[in-house]
């Protein structure tokens, strides 16, 4: 691809980008335009200042952020409950002490072009802390999780796009993670059980989200 079409393209994402953050706003959601991941991960670091402890979703769009690091090196509590050194024990409670963490930090698995949410889960255990509980809740969603059309779009999406990789980087047991193709498994190990979609603001939740000219995560 060529400077010039490069340039032209990340001009026509800027745009959706800008669509989406004023579709976010109208639902009463705090939204930020980042024209990089770098001024998201920036972003995330001073809304983290007041925070004492920080919840980490699992999710590879924060991860891409490298923001890990630096919280940790700001003295923060880092509940993170993918880390490999816990026992299933231990991972339980960093999960349930996720729920009313300080700053809880995670993305969309899928936003509409005007403005709706969506996110799938395994066990309900992120979802739930988007809703209420934490302090302070940032999503950093990249622009390749913007859909042009409506929920079951974005669900087609979180299908096709997001659930396969995601089963795979897991190690789970379930048709995607071997095919990369959905099969509405009825696997014990499936990532699918809980659909969120968050058409406003939940009403107790400091709720930002930031929208970013960047690919993140899947």
């Amino acid at each position: 691809m060529s400077e010039r079409t490069r340039g032209m393209m990340n001009w026509l994402w800027e745009k959706k980008c800008l669509a989406v953050v004023k579709a976010l706003e109208r639902r009463n959601f705090t939204s930020v335009y980042c024209p990089a991941a770098s001024d998201a991960a920036e972003y995330i670091l001073k809304q983290a200042e007041d925070a004492q402890s920080v919840g980490f979703g699992g999710s590879m769009t924060v991860s891409d952020l490298q923001v890990t690091e630096p919280l940790q090196s700001m003295g923060k509590e880092l509940l993170i409950h993918g880390n490999p050194n816990l026992t299933p024990e231990e991972k339980m409670m960093v999960m349930r002490r996720q729920l009313t963490c300080d700053l809880f930090l995670a993305s969309a698995n899928a936003v509409t072009i005007d403005g709706v949410l969506v996110n799938v889960d395994g066990v309900g255990n992120r979802v739930a802390a988007m809703i209420f509980g934490p302090k302070k809740v940032i999503l950093t969603v990249g622009r390749n999780k913007i859909v042009d059309g409506g929920i079951e779009d974005a669900c087609k999406r979180v299908r096709q796009q997001a659930s396969p990789p995601n089963a795979m980087r897991l190690g789970k047991n379930t048709p995607c993670a071997m095919t990369g193709m959905c099969a509405d498994c009825a696997s014990p190990d499936r990532i699918c059980n809980v659909t969120a979609v968050f058409e406003r603001k939940p009403q107790r939740t400091d709720f930002h989200v930031l929208v970013v000219n960047d690919d993140l995560g899947f």
